[in-house]
């Protein structure tokens, strides 16, 4: 089932007593989610994704736009009767009910031609169990159940009435960080075995790269960029999202494009063709920097962590925005061998990756591209 969101706007009214504004927490969103496909919309707390997902469940009405499903306009649909799942942060399970009973709740609330025999609603409680891999469960009660079953549970009970579209509301935070991984694994297949349109919300980046088709990203109720997630994370479109997008962050500095180069704190760090003249910042993704003793930008060096596969070379430049300099660069590598000794200093030098450096208009922040 496709989602259409047409000009989506919410508005609450402001509690300001100074400021009567309304409040805008979702402002003209368009989107067409596709069908079958993992939407995951993403962004930092107050940036109106759960809003948004409240809007398509029909928990609140737009101020303006159109919320269609397939061809039907949902808009003034009450939510009951959308045919959505509902997976919440808190698992909102019943404490009194086992798990089965839990599972079937939904469909004992079934009325007129949708409702089900007993004997149909035990198949579909059993066949959602099996699906989310809890069938051994089914006679426990939530208190005897780990964080990690609890919302499998929970899962359980949205697929059990054959939801058109799957709505997860931050789903995975209050997992520890293993539960996390495995959860999120979880959910993806799910997806994937029943090709039910997913519309999964989160303020982890990572958790929204690892499993969505496509990301949303959202700051201040407006969308920034939709794509698939590894081309927004190599073509960010403004600095929120490079900043946003990516573990560790994207290092940014203040630099100054002249002649066709890119200049940060006076050195000549790599070729800026067709780009016009003037003060921009640079992002550089961790992986863009390349170790060379005779590279083109200099960092003071702070310190090395070793991570296993990468070493995260941990640095200092007084024209970069971020506390620290991280770069990532393989185990191969030697970190002595870009250092040298400056008035007491260590400074490591390094060459920057092209494709790995974005350069973002110092005024609008958005992303300088080429002139053609």
């Amino acid at each position: 089932m496709k989602v259409v969101l047409q000009n989506l706007t919410k508005k609450f009214p402001s509690r300001d007593r100074k400021n009567h504004q309304d409040v805008v927490a979702v402002n003209d969103f368009n989107f067409e989610i596709p069908d079958g496909k993992l939407i995951g919309l993403l962004g930092p707390s107050g940036c109106g994704k759960s809003t948004t997902l409240n809007l398509i469940s029909g928990l609140i009405k737009p101020t303006e736009g159109k919320i269609f499903f397939g061809e039907d306009d949902v808009t003034d649909l009450a939510p009951e009767h959308r045919g959505i799942g509902l997976v919440f942060q808190n698992y909102a399970l019943y404490p009194h009910l086992t798990v089965r009973q839990n599972i079937l709740f939904p469909l004992q609330n079934l009325k007129g031609e949708d409702k089900l025999s007993k004997t149909e609603m035990l198949k579909r409680a059993e066949e959602a169990a099996n699906l989310v891999q809890i069938s051994e469960l089914m006679e426990r009660r939530p208190r005897e159940l780990s964080g990690g079953q609890q919302q499998r549970v929970a899962i359980a009970r949205a697929l059990v009435k054959m939801p058109k579209v799957l709505l997860l509301d931050e789903p995975l935070s209050n997992l520890d960080a293993r539960l996390r991984l495995q959860t999120r694994e979880e959910i993806r297949r799910i997806q994937r075995e029943t090709k039910i349109t997913t519309i999964f919300v989160t303020h982890d980046q990572e958790e929204a790269m690892s499993i969505s088709d496509m990301i949303v990203v959202m700051k201040d109720g407006i969308v920034q960029q939709i794509g698939r997630p590894q081309e927004v994370y190599d073509n960010p479109v403004n600095l929120f999202v490079a900043r946003f997008l990516g573990t560790p962050p994207v290092n940014v500095f203040t630099g100054q494009v002249k002649d066709g180069r890119l200049f940060i704190s006076g050195e000549d760090v790599m070729e800026a063709s067709g780009i016009p003249d003037g003060d921009v910042y640079a992002g550089v993704r961790p992986e863009g920097f390349v170790l060379n003793e005779e590279g083109s930008l200099g960092c003071k060096l702070n310190g090395v962590e070793v991570m296993g596969r990468d070493i995260s070379i941990v640095s200092s430049h007084e024209a970069s925005l971020n506390p620290t300099v991280r770069a990532l660069i393989g185990t191969e590598n030697r970190v002595d061998i870009g250092a040298r000794h400056d008035g007491g200093e260590v400074t490591v030098r390094f060459d920057l990756v092209p494709h790995k450096v974005f350069l973002f208009d110092k005024v609008t922040e958005e992303r300088v591209t080429a002139l053609v």
